[in-house]
Parts: structure tokens; sequence; C-alpha cells
């Protein structure tokens, strides 16, 4: 099996994030935090750049991972009560929005 399967390292990634926030769900910090307390996330943040997030899906044109209805809305990690998401703690995202960690919400 090739290490460089980009299913298996888009798997492996999205596991390792959906894994690290975790915590941070469990506790409550992400559903705690009110709507107007959060500040909207910054192009420009180290993390939305690694993770490739835009503010509009509709924008995506070139990027192998993005499914045409993948948006934060539809997203697991999208917290629809405070506009949060458990990857970006801290910060609300637009749910247009869309990044490469977006795994789909069951239901």
């Amino acid at each position: 099996m090739s290490i460089n399967n980009p299913s298996r390292r888009r798997f492996l990634g999205t596991t390792a994030l959906f894994a690290a926030s975790v915590p941070f769900v469990a506790k409550g910090l992400v559903g705690d935090a009110v709507a107007a307390d959060l500040k909207p996330l910054p192009l420009d943040n180290p993390q939305a750049k690694a993770l490739k997030y835009v503010e509009d899906f509709k924008t995506v044109t070139s990027d192998p991972l993005h499914k045409p209805d993948a948006h934060c809305a539809n997203c697991m990690l999208f917290v629809a009560a405070t506009g949060g998401c458990g990857l970006f703690v801290g910060y609300s995202v637009k749910p247009e929005g869309w990044c490469s960690a977006w795994a789909k919400k069951a239901g």
C-alpha cells in the first residue's frame, strides 16, 4: 500500500484534526461561547491557510478535495448556534465557507 495515496492522507489528516477538536467540544468550550463573543476567522490565520479556508464555497474551483455541495453549514465540525467551528476555537466561520477538513454532517 502506498503512503502517497491522497485519499488515505486526507482521511488520516481529517481524523487527526477531528480527534484534536473532541476535547474542546466535549468540555463545551465551543458550545458555551456566545456568537457575539466569537471573532470572524481571519483569512491570514495560519491554520485557516493550512486548511485552505475560504468564506464562499462557490469560489473553490481547483481543489480536488472540494465537493460541489460541501460548505461549513453542512460540516460536522460547524456549530450552528454560535457560528463556530471545532477546528477554529474562538472564531466564527461563515456558513457558506469551506476548508479542506470538511466532513459531512451525519443525518
